[in-house]
């Protein structure tokens, strides 16, 4: 196991404070209304944390730069990785080093919002990298439209979720189902949120999920006792994409948006 570390090019550097002064905007004004450019979706394969971490990087230099005025949604699954965000330490893992050396799963340092968690095969992950300024969209809207996504995916599939207001994220009960952590540079998001459609809960056994102790986690199939199709949950978050943050999403392959970028 190696944990991961690098200088982010770039964060927000006090979320807080960003948070508590973000104008609240429409969560979802009539179409039209803003015509911002459109926003291309690109459905990954299992991939791997650190490629699809430089993926994201290069889509938001590109448009910081002008390269791209579109957004974009990645949708995928991470090979096992635990990430640690910008208020996360590795006293919240509860396994020791070496075990995760014999388990070969990396502990990666990122630039996003939040604590600890896991990613992992059966994990929808969800990364939205958008224009905020031009979509009229603050961080509070944003953050709030990803936790309606999973309520309403969860409901399409006959779990009931809902918010916390202590901690963001989707819950049922007092088991976590989905959870958020974004950056934010010069008004564009990226990384996002995780829902746990069918992953192996006992990875979340090593750590404290998001930094808490007296909390579970719970995935679609825990909830039902059967196993959802992956392909089924990511077109119900896609659906609830378009109607939540008002897109029209283009699918795209990755090729081509590398065509378009670089």
């Amino acid at each position: 196991m190696s944990t991961a570390t690098r200088e982010p090019e770039f964060v927000s550097r006090n979320p807080e404070r960003a948070t508590q002064n973000a104008e609240p905007a429409t969560r979802n004004p009539q179409r039209g209304t803003r015509n911002p450019p459109g926003c291309y979706c690109i459905d990954l394969p299992l991939t791997d944390y650190h490629d699809a971490w430089d993926m994201q990087i290069a889509i938001v230099n590109a448009k910081k730069q002008g390269i791209l005025a579109a957004d974009v949604i990645l949708l995928l699954e991470h090979f096992p990785v635990f990430t640690l965000g910008r208020r996360g330490g590795l006293e919240h893992l509860t396994v020791s080093k070496s075990f995760l050396e014999t388990s070969n799963i990396d502990v990666v340092h990122v630039e996003r919002g939040g604590n600890i968690t896991y990613h992992g095969p059966g994990q929808i992950v969800v990364y939205p990298i958008l224009d905020l300024n031009r979509r009229k969209l603050g961080i509070i809207d944003l953050v709030s439209g990803m936790e309606e996504i999973m309520i309403r995916t969860a409901r399409d599939f006959g779990v009931q979720a809902g918010c916390n207001p202590k901690n963001r994220g989707v819950w049922v009960g007092n088991q976590k189902l989905g959870s958020i952590g974004i950056a934010v540079r010069r008004g564009i998001s990226y990384h996002g949120f995780a829902f746990n459609v069918h992953p192996s809960l006992t990875h979340f056994d090593w750590i404290h999920p998001c930094g808490l102790t007296d909390i579970g986690v719970t995935s679609l199939k825990k909830e039902l006792g059967t196993v959802i199709s992956i392909g089924d949950v990511r077109l119900a978050i896609t659906h609830h994409m378009e109607k939540v943050f008002d897109l029209e999403l283009n699918q795209i392959t990755r090729d081509r948006l590398n065509e378009l970028i670089q």
